[in-house]
């Protein structure tokens, strides 16, 4: 029973980390990198749709890509998708293929972008702190409910708390790789 807790948690804490690194992925720092759009939707014949699943996304410079819709009928469509989102990138069109060149960093954008990170990660950790309650609450009415000992109690919340602690290391190593990424020219 505790096991089954105890487990599911940090099942949850991992699936925490991996959003955090996909959400990570998306933000630019001043390369080009596909990821950077896995957040852009279109419009395709009424649903919408994941750019990526429309186009073929290359990088075929470090600071340039390219954008291969399958329709050419979709250019406006993928071009107004990147206007409107948070990237701030301007797109250019030749009739077949949409270029996106992401600007150099200035020190200021770059501090926002920093900025930005850490406040992911806290999202992420405060994620994690909540899996850590959940988990502690269910086996402590374990405890109420006269199933587990108090010392098997204690144990249980220190094991939750061993595997919390790695994983709140884990956002802190995963934050500052990328705010170095970002600080980088």
């Amino acid at each position: 029973m505790i096991k089954d807790i105890i487990q599911k948690a940090e099942e949850k804490m991992k699936k925490t980390i991996s959003v955090l690194k996909s959400d990570l992925s998306t933000m630019r720092a001043g390369r080009a990198n596909p990821t950077m759009l896995d957040r852009i939707h279109i419009d395709y014949y009424g649903s919408q749709c994941p750019l990526n699943q429309v186009a073929n996304i290359s990088a075929p410079e470090p600071r340039v890509l390219v954008i291969s819709p399958w329709e050419r009928s979709l250019i406006k469509e993928i071009e107004k998708a990147i206007l409107i989102s948070d990237l701030g990138i301007n797109p250019s069109n030749d009739g077949s293929v949409i270029r996106l060149v992401v600007p150099e960093l200035t020190e200021e954008t770059r501090k926002n972008l920093v900025k930005n990170v850490k406040k992911t990660g806290e999202e992420a950790k405060v994620a994690l702190r909540s899996i850590r309650r959940e988990a502690n609450d269910k086996i402590k009415v374990l405890k109420k409910d006269g199933e587990i000992t108090e010392d098997e109690l204690k144990n249980s919340e220190e094991k939750v708390q061993k595997i919390i602690d790695s994983f709140v290391k884990e956002v802190d190593t995963i934050i500052l790789a990328k705010e170095k990424e970002i600080m980088s020219i």
